[in-house]
């Protein structure tokens, strides 16, 4: 496979080169492919946390184990706040 950088790319794998850090154009692609896949990692736990939450406030709101908007969404704010702190 054949791949053609952007100057912009280049710029930056030039860039990343010059710190040292990596020997050739290439492991600084594959390090930015690893960084990629660690994302998409995230991404998709992400992704399927929140499906089992959904899962679970449809399963209680067929038992009718439901909460008023405005508290659910001061409820929700709270939980975001306290994980995201």
């Amino acid at each position: 496979m054949q791949i053609v950088l952007s100057p912009e790319v280049e710029a930056l794998v030039q860039r990343q080169l010059t710190t040292g850090k990596y020997k050739s154009a290439i492991e600084v692609i594959f390090a930015a492919i690893q960084l990629l896949e660690q994302q998409e990692d995230s991404y998709q736990g992400r992704l399927q946390e929140l499906q089992r939450e959904a899962l679970i406030g449809q399963q209680a709101s067929q038992h009718g184990e439901v909460v008023d908007g405005a508290i659910a969404i001061a409820q929700i704010r709270a939980n975001l706040r306290s994980r995201y702190s």
